[in-house]
């Protein structure tokens, strides 16, 4: 019951930061008096819904799907959208954050730091982003995503990275074990270049306040592949920092006008709700489908970035 009530007051506090943050216009890049008005926030929704359900095992964030499928198929304009998209990662996020760290898919040691180094990063991001034309910051996401993708394709296999007393960080007591129901064995897992960590996190914060879509694309590699973290450790952590970076950097985009309720409130309760049953299927899941789906996910999310970026997909 109390852990009921308390997503109810964080999905009230949520709607209550939409409406206090929201602008008075409702800016489009096509008109929309063709279509019912009510017709939008009825698809984003249903939208957002789906997202929700596959961005929790896949540890990028709702962000990172939503601003490129909504500004691409939405008559919205991109700086509400990239506003929206800070919530959206923020909603995913904390809808999973409770399921994975009761299944030991998520460590709070290992996060906390991390969280620190991003929100300071996504600050940064979220003013810089605000003072860029939106076409060279679709070009520059697109590159840094595809980087991602090309990292995780080319690197070698991290689903169970071997665990090393050298690897664990023996002052903040980094690491521990979790129970693989998919595999149905106990894993003992620890992380090492902590402070090589700390130093990408401040740098995914930056890029991901900048394009308004959270940094799960880039904090699931850093933690697997630069920290040693297992696949499935990586991808539940990356959900407790995205909820700390993106709530930082969303006080931004309020304070420019740019989160307007018709696009934050449906967004937002879709992706809860499809969070919810995210956050489930990452504990059965095998970690090897988990990997495959981040980079058939990142790609997309690039190429569509790019090809936007270029004018070549309007």
């Amino acid at each position: 019951m109390i852990a009921r009530s308390s997503r109810r007051r964080l999905l009230a506090i949520l709607l209550i930061t939409v409406a206090i943050g929201a602008g008075p216009a409702f800016a489009t890049d096509v008109p929309v008096n063709a279509t019912a008005w009510w017709v939008w926030p009825v698809a984003l929704f249903f939208v957002c819904f789906a997202l929700g359900i596959v961005a929790v095992p896949a540890g990028v964030g709702g962000g990172v799907l939503f601003v490129p499928i909504v500004s691409g198929f939405f008559p919205f304009h991109l700086d509400f959208v990239r506003g929206a998209g800070l919530l959206v990662a923020l909603a995913s996020s904390l809808a999973a954050g409770p399921s994975l760290l009761r299944s030991g898919l998520a460590d709070l040691r290992l996060a906390l730091p991390l969280a620190l180094a991003a929100s300071i990063g996504s600050v940064a991001g979220a003013l810089i982003g605000l003072a860029l034309p939106a076409q060279i910051m679709q070009v520059a996401l697109g590159v840094a995503i595809m980087g991602i993708v090309a990292l995780m394709l080319f690197s070698g296999r991290s689903e169970f990275p071997t665990p090393t007393g050298s690897g664990r960080w023996p002052s903040l007591r980094v690491g521990g074990v979790f129970h693989d129901p998919a595999r149905g064995v106990d894993v003992t897992w620890g992380v090492h270049r902590f402070p090589a960590g700390i130093v990408a996190f401040a740098i995914n914060g930056l890029l991901g306040g900048m394009f308004g879509v959270g940094a799960g694309w880039a904090n699931v590699p850093a933690l697997n592949l630069l920290m040693g973290a297992p696949l499935k450790v990586a991808v539940g952590t990356s959900s407790i920092v995205l909820s700390v970076a993106s709530s930082s950097a969303i006080w931004t985009y309020v304070n420019a006008g740019a989160v307007l309720p018709i696009i934050a409130a449906p967004a937002v309760m879709g992706m809860m709700l499809g969070a919810k049953i995210g956050a489930r299927l990452l504990a059965v899941i095998k970690g090897s489908i988990i990997r495959r789906l981040v980079i058939t996910l990142l790609l997309f999310a690039g190429l569509r970035s790019l090809l936007k970026g270029f004018g070549i997909w309007n």
